[in-house]
């Protein structure tokens, strides 16, 4: 589809001046997008918010700023000033930030407290919201997007990152009346075999596996097991399947579409891209899904000739008729033997450059690239893998690992002192009682601070949309 009419048409602001946006978070996603945005017509970069300074006027230069374009700024009045003479206000504090005159906020910190905190504000005031920070929207996403609908702005996830991406070509499929079997990701890291030394490699380092040679050629659908075995030989390998913010993006997913995870740890195989369609399809048909309309991921088995997939989206598709899914395969499409299950993929995110998207799609059409109607459906919880004694510190570490917790998404839940704690809560909280391993990490197991932003959507999250017992 070509979105320029689109724009041009329906813009609210047809033939005006660029909008005004900001930026709280200048690392490698932010830095991206400042990039990209000072090459569009239709978007100026009005401030930059980073409590490290030097980082945020370092992305403004890599950006092509001149130094008398960009003006480190220490309060509100010099920040204004900045902006009315055009220059790009370098601030330390989102809330000042939140106080400048901008039609829209990227915020990608990847911090959960202060993302929330930022969005609460910039939303109050009627400012648009882009939120790269999957680790607020898994939490309290659905209260977000409530907000901004009350503001009469748009709180959206970004483009250029899984989750966005994904619920567009979800929405895609289902525009043009394509059941969706199973919608993904996979996983950031490529799991790549090379034949010539017998070797896999992912996640920067490389394994000896001679053994793996008969499990990477492709395996015929087999309705009794075939893939469950071949499936389980490869997960065999020493490296984890899946990561944190895997199912906190799957979690989101499924909150922004309704798609629900067929197991709460995901299937998350390792597969190869061509297998999917067969994988990702009901056990009746030879796949490992209980049902359709399923949420997951893969880590993606090639050889190092092949395409890389990592950090792609894809959803399987129902073809409209089997002589249609042929013609697809003939096409070249990756589908089942049958032709009934069909692969549709996007194998790249491009992290800032395509957050513009969703920047202009808020700014200009008054719209989210998220779904059209968010409901907590699901939570990202800690399982205790061992043991956890009063007095612990809950740290994230590499990868958003917590020590001691294992990550899975189980049905949303309201905030009690039994009920599972959402994972990112759980940062930074220490124990005050015991928990046994194989249980769950519960609210009333740690000592929570009740003021957070955070803690306060989570509140009003759960008075609009759940009860004690689950969805309202």
């Amino acid at each position: 589809m070509n979105l320029e009419p689109i724009f041009k048409r329906f813009s609210l602001q047809a033939g005006g001046p660029p909008a005004s946006v900001g930026l709280v978070g200048a690392g490698e996603f932010g830095a991206t997008f400042v990039a990209q945005a000072r090459r569009m017509q239709q978007l100026q970069v009005a401030a930059i918010c980073d409590q490290n300074v030097e980082r945020a006027r370092k992305a403004a230069h890599d950006a092509g700023f001149e130094d008398a374009q960009v003006r480190v700024c220490a309060d509100l009045p010099q920040a204004l000033q900045a902006q009315t003479q055009g220059c790009v206000a370098i601030v330390d504090s989102a809330p000042l930030l939140a106080q400048l005159p901008t039609a829209a906020v990227l915020e990608a910190t990847g911090d959960p407290q202060a993302a929330a905190a930022t969005a609460e504000t910039c939303l109050q005031a009627g400012r648009h919201v882009v939120l790269a920070t999957k680790e607020a929207e898994i939490v309290v996403g659905p209260e977000l997007a409530r907000l901004a609908a009350s503001n009469g702005v748009v709180c959206a996830p970004v483009d250029g990152d899984q989750p966005s991406l994904l619920i567009g070509l979800v929405e895609w499929a289902r525009l043009l009346g394509l059941p969706v079997v199973a919608a993904g990701k996979s996983s950031e890291s490529d799991f790549v075999w090379n034949p010539a030394d017998g070797q896999i490699t992912a996640w920067g380092r490389s394994t000896e596996a001679p053994a793996f040679r008969p499990l990477f050629a492709p395996v015929p659908d087999d309705h009794n097991g075939g893939w469950s075995r071949t499936l389980a030989a490869r997960s065999a390998l020493p490296y984890a399947m899946t990561t944190v913010p895997d199912l906190c993006e799957m979690g989101i997913v499924a909150n922004h579409t309704g798609l629900l995870p067929d197991c709460e740890a995901l299937h998350a195989p390792l597969a190869r891209t061509v297998e999917l369609p067969s994988i990702f399809s009901p056990r009746a048909h030879g796949g490992v899904l209980s049902g359709t309309g399923r949420v997951d991921m893969f880590n993606c088995l090639r050889r190092p000739d092949e395409l890389s997939f990592a950090g792609g989206v894809f959803v399987v598709i129902e073809a409209p008729d089997l002589a249609t899914g042929r013609l697809f395969a003939a096409k070249g499409m990756p589908t089942c033997a049958e032709g009934r299950y069909v692969l549709i993929h996007n194998p790249v995110h491009l992290l800032g450059v395509e957050a513009a998207m969703s920047m202009l799609a808020a700014v200009q059409l008054g719209c989210s690239t998220g779904g059209s109607r968010v409901r907590p459906v699901v939570d990202l919880v800690g399982i205790a893998q061992r043991d956890l004694e009063v007095g612990e510190e809950l740290n994230i570490g590499v990868r958003h690992v917590i020590d001691g917790l294992q990550h899975v998404l189980r049905p949303a839940q309201a905030l009690s002192h039994e009920a599972p704690l959402p994972y990112y809560m759980a940062t930074g909280a220490r124990l005050v009682r015991r928990v046994p391993a194989g249980q769950a990490l519960r609210c009333g197991d740690v000592a929570m601070d009740s003021s957070t932003a955070l803690f306060r959507l989570r509140k009003a999250q759960d008075r609009h949309f759940l009860t004690a017992d689950g969805p309202a």
